[in-house]
C-alpha cells in the first residue's frame, strides 16, 4: 500500500482528453462570442470616470491654493489688527501655508481615489525616520520657536550673530534671513542663531557715537575740547541729555589721543559718525590744531 501511495505522488495528474477538449473549447467559445461593443463601452465608462476624477481633483487643487492664500491674507491682516509681532507673523504665516498645503494635497489624493489613511501611516513612519536623520532640521525648528519666546531679536532690527550684521528681514521656520548694508541676503540656521552670541543694536533708544582724535604735542587741548564741542551744539541730531563730552583718553608715541562721545537715535548713528569724521579733520586745523604723523626721534652719540 505503502509503495503505491508514493508512486501515485509522483505521478503528475493528467487530465483526460476529453475534459481537456472540453476547457478548450469553453476558451474559444469565449473569444468568438466576446461582446466588443460591451468591452468597448465598459472600457469608456472607465476613461470617462477616470477623466472626471483627475478634472475634480484639479479644480480641488486650484480653488484649495485660492483659498490658501485668502486664508494667509487673512491671517496677516488679523495679525497686523492685533498689533502681533512682526516675528511672529512671518513664522505663523510660513507654518500656516505648510499646514493647509499638505491637508489640500491629501484631499486631492482622497479625490483620485487613493487610500489617504494608509499614506497617512506612511507618511508618519517617513516623518519618524526623516526625523531622526535630520535632527539638524527639527533643531532648527525648535531654535526658531525659543527665538519668538525669548525675543532676542525681532524683524527690522540690526543685529550682529555668526559674523554676519545686518537688518532682521524674516524669521523663517528653519532659519532667519538678514540683509546686510550693501543689500546681501544670509540665511543663518535658527539652532546656530539661538544659542550663539547677538549683538541687538536696535534694542535701545539711543546709541552712543565715539570719535578717537589724534593731535599734536603741545597744542591747546582746551581749544580742541571747545570746537568739537562747538560742532555737536549745533547738531540737533545729537541729544543734549547725556550731553556731549571730550575727554583726553591716552598720551600714545607721537600724539595726544581725544576721545569725543555723544549719544543720537539708532536711525542717526551712521550718518553722524562719518560726517563728524570729515567735520572735525577739516574744523581742528581752522583752531591751529595739527595731526601729527607717526614718528620716531633718534639720537646719535659720537664716539660710539
Amino acid at each position: 500500500m505503502f509503495h503505491l501511495l508514493q508512486a501515485t505522488e509522483a505521478q503528475p495528474l493528467i487530465l483526460p482528453d476529453s475534459v481537456q477538449k472540453a476547457n478548450l473549447t469553453e476558451a474559444i467559445d469565449k473569444v468568438v462570442h466576446l461582446d466588443l461593443k460591451e468591452l468597448l463601452m465598459s472600457l469608456a465608462d472607465d476613461a470617462v470616470w477616470i477623466v472626471v476624477k483627475i478634472l475634480i481633483a484639479l479644480a480641488i487643487y486650484a480653488v484649495g491654493r485660492w483659498l490658501i492664500r485668502r486664508a494667509i491674507r487673512l491671517l496677516d491682516a488679523l495679525t497686523e489688527r492685533r498689533r502681533v509681532d512682526a516675528s511672529l507673523r512671518s513664522f505663523l504665516r510660513h507654518t500656516t501655508r505648510v499646514v493647509l498645503v499638505i491637508i489640500l494635497i491629501l484631499c486631492v489624493i482622497q479625490t483620485l481615489g487613493v487610500n489617504v489613511t494608509s499614506i497617512v501611516a506612511l507618511f508618519a513612519s517617513a516623518t519618524l525616520a526623516i526625523g531622526m536623520a535630520l535632527s539638524g532640521t527639527a533643531q532648527n525648528f525648535a531654535g526658531g520657536v525659543m527665538i519668538l519666546l525669548m525675543k532676542p531679536y525681532r524683524v527690522g532690527d540690526y543685529i550682529e550673530a555668526q559674523g554676519q550684521s545686518g537688518t532682521v528681514k524674516e524669521i523663517k521656520l528653519f532659519s532667519t534671513v538678514i540683509l546686510t548694508p550693501d543689500n546681501q541676503t544670509i540665511y543663518i540656521p535658527n539652532n546656530t542663531i539661538a544659542t550663539a552670541i547677538i549683538d541687538n543694536y536696535s534694542t535701545a533708544e539711543l546709541r552712543r557715537v565715539e570719535w578717537s582724535v589724534g593731535i599734536s604735542y603741545g597744542d591747546s587741548v582746551d581749544t580742541a575740547r571747545a570746537a568739537i564741542l562747538d560742532l555737536m551744539k549745533e547738531d540737533p541730531r545729537i541729544v543734549r541729555t547725556p550731553e556731549p563730552v571730550v575727554w583726553v583718553a591716552s598720551l600714545g608715541d607721537s600724539s595726544v589721543n581725544l576721545s569725543a562721545r555723544a549719544w543720537v537715535k539708532n536711525a542717526d548713528y551712521w550718518d553722524v559718525f562719518f560726517e563728524y569724521n570729515e567735520k572735525i579733520y577739516k574744523t581742528l586745523p581752522e583752531k591751529g590744531i595739527g595731526f601729527p604723523f607717526p614718528q620716531m626721534d633718534v639720537h646719535l652719540r659720537h664716539g660710539e
